[in-house]
């Protein structure tokens, strides 16, 4: 029980505004400013800054008698919504879909599927035209993943050398963060993001500039349309998504579009081979289970799906963060 009500305490703080309004204020701020400045109640505003308290997330400070409250680093760095490594659109995604999903999750183990429709009425038959139901949630999703790039990004790009690779094609490159760090880490290097026509045009719309000049789009579902041909693919969080078939179907369209000697770098959460762990992969899966048709996988598992579509020398590397990498390569 406590777990979900951290959760809720830390969703609705940000939902707020609350540490956007102490880190904008520049000096401690009371209870009372604070629930001015956020439109609650005092008594609920005091209740909830206790808690952020008791969860180190805000200081207390003494003012002739009063108690004033101040963001602690970690809350000016990832719960407010100017910092560039803020998760405080990750945080509004969990509160506002994955939590509603989750409300189903006995069904959802029942049935063995995702529970899309009675959360939000909508057929699950399609999964993105479920995860993409109205524009606002598109925009919503894309922001997560721009979040969680920004701070994993780095690592998973990195994990392996993907320099020998000057062509890389991000498939399902949403928002382009993921694209971003290929061409920081490696300047030699053009990216194509491959995705749906809508989730390109709000990608260009909001998220990759002009100035992004190894940056380009290609508009196309990668399970009907031909793929662009490339060095390296890069698919992030996307065959956990999937069956082992259509993960499969999927692999060998990019083996066949794959130059030879090029790869596929998978980014996935990796489950250990005895599937003991980790907890937090663990729960990834049940999360896969209400929301999609797939699941998180051991590296052996995901070797085992590349050798059925073709490559070979299976290796990964755990970066440990929550994400970590496999990379597959097409004999030359």
């Amino acid at each position: 029980m406590e777990g979900f009500l951290i959760s809720k305490t830390v969703f609705s703080a940000c939902e707020l505004g609350v540490f956007d309004v102490l880190l904008a204020s520049e000096r401690p701020l009371s209870a009372e400013e604070v629930s001015q400045a956020v439109g609650a109640s005092l008594d609920g505003t005091q209740r909830l800054l206790a808690a952020c308290t008791g969860l180190q997330l805000l200081n207390t400070h003494q003012d002739n008698g009063r108690v004033c409250y101040s963001n602690t680093e970690q809350a000016s760095v990832y719960l407010t919504r100017s910092s560039p490594l803020s998760l405080y659109q990750s945080i509004q995604y969990s509160s506002r879909t994955i939590y509603l999903c989750w409300h189903y999750l006995t069904d959802a183990v029942r049935e063995g599927r995702n529970q899309y429709e009675k959360a939000f009425g909508v057929s699950s038959n399609d999964l993105f035209q479920a995860l993409y139901r109205s524009d606002e949630e598109m925009v919503k999703f894309m922001q997560l993943m721009n979040s969680i790039w920004n701070i994993c990004g780095k690592d998973v790009v990195t994990a392996f050398d993907l320099s020998p690779f000057n062509i890389i094609c991000d498939l399902g490159g949403c928002s382009g963060a993921l694209a971003k760090q290929c061409t920081s880490a490696y300047p030699e290097c053009t990216v194509t993001i491959f995705d749906l026509p809508k989730v390109v045009h709000t990608s260009r719309e909001h998220f990759v500039t002009g100035a992004d000049e190894r940056i380009s789009f290609h508009e196309g579902d990668f399970f009907k349309d031909p793929l662009p041909e490339a060095d390296l693919y890069i698919l992030a969080r996307i065959l956990h998504d999937w069956t082992d078939e259509r993960c499969i179907e999927l692999l060998s369209s990019v083996y066949k579009a794959c130059k030879p000697g090029g790869a596929v770098l998978l980014v996935e959460a990796l489950l250990h081979e005895d599937g003991c762990g980790p907890v937090t992969v663990q729960l990834y899966s049940l999360n896969m289970l209400v929301q999609t048709e797939g699941r998180e996988r051991t590296a052996a598992q995901y070797a085992a799906l590349l050798d059925a579509a073709g490559f070979t020398g299976t290796q990964h590397r755990l970066t440990g963060k929550i994400y970590d990498a496999v990379l597959g390569r097409k004999e030359t």
